[in-house]
């Protein structure tokens, strides 16, 4: 299973930023700059304490239906469900591991 590292990278802004990291257990690693409108994790994380754990369980999403190295490099939380339909329903009901 990939190892999925999630790091804020700005600060109180209304569409925080996050620097992804997932690596493989062979070493390799993409990384992917994310954003989230604080409207999106209010209306699809609300099981999420943190916007961290909300990234990582998007993250963790679109790796269980294609390789790291198809995931976009920088893309908002906001587009997934553009290519994989069922992700509001499914992340609306996850909750963090």
């Amino acid at each position: 299973m990939a190892e999925i590292e999630v790091r804020r990278a700005s600060g109180e802004d209304l569409v925080p930023r996050f620097r992804v990291t997932v690596t493989d257990e062979d070493g390799s690693a993409s990384v992917h700059e994310v954003t989230v409108s604080l409207a999106d994790f209010e209306r699809l994380g609300r099981n999420f304490r943190a916007l961290d754990e909300f990234v990582r369980a998007c993250l963790q999403f679109l790796l269980e239906r294609e390789p790291k190295e198809l995931i976009l490099p920088s893309f908002d939380v906001s587009t997934i469900s553009s290519y994989f339909p069922e992700f509001e329903d499914t992340i609306s009901r996850a909750s963090p591991h």
